[in-house]
């Protein structure tokens, strides 16, 4: 592929509501993105909303949650150096990138679903026919955008995210401000998905969509294929 320049957008919120536990972004879910577009010849920048350190969710570092990205990750020091470096969201120039992408974990539902920047980003994006992807919770970046036709930007179009069920395997549901599944289908999303905890990604347009941790290598695969 040419060299293309992705904008991979991490949360900074690190407290999973008022639980006492640690949140951030899905290690692996980052990871797998991160290196197959850098293997695919591009350039990547990590920013998120605060910039600086983006936390990383303490259960993506589980033995049970590695992966060959998250080992390579480990012996990356340039990588570990951009997570705790990270360009602030404020500072993006949207029209310098190809792409957007949006990993998952707990994080986005407080900051980034809520975040006026990334959702003009998100909308700038993707009304100038670039990638927009967001894999497992990424997907709640899209409660508030909007399109060209002041309706939310999901409304009619084919979207997954983690699903209800896979919500409530994690113990989760009480906790979360809002579940992605409801929310993609209140905002007119043509929500659908596969088995819980099992790969599944739907592209519509530019919109490029992953249901769960699973799904991140099949996400990323789709967006790359729309910058061929």
């Amino acid at each position: 592929m040419q060299q293309h320049k992705i904008l991979m957008v991490l949360t900074s919120h690190d407290a999973m509501g008022d639980t006492g536990h640690k949140t951030g972004f899905w290690l692996e879910e980052f990871t797998t993105p991160y290196y197959a577009f850098k293997d695919a010849g591009a350039t990547v920048v990590v920013a998120s909303p605060k910039g600086g350190a983006a936390p990383i969710d303490p259960n993506s570092e589980a033995e049970d949650a590695q992966s060959e990205s998250t080992r390579r990750f480990d012996g990356d020091a340039e990588l570990q150096d951009m997570i705790n470096n990270t360009v602030k969201l404020s500072d993006v120039n949207a029209y310098e990138y190809d792409a957007i992408f949006y990993p998952g974990g707990h994080g986005p539902l407080w900051d980034l679903a809520e975040d006026p920047t990334s959702r003009q980003l998100i909308e700038t994006f993707y009304y100038q026919g670039k990638p927009v992807g967001a894999v497992c919770h990424g997907p709640a970046v899209f409660r508030h955008t909007r399109s060209d036709r002041d309706e939310p930007l999901v409304k009619g179009k084919r979207v997954t995210g983690f699903t209800n069920g896979e919500e409530a395997a994690v113990g989760l549901t009480e906790v979360v401000p809002f579940l992605v599944e409801d929310m993609l289908k209140e905002n007119g999303g043509l929500y659908e998905k596969a088995d819980d905890f099992t790969s599944y990604v739907v592209t519509d347009g530019n919109l490029v969509t992953g249901q769960n941790p699973v799904s991140s290598e099949a996400c990323v695969n789709a967006v790359l294929a729309l910058l061929k």
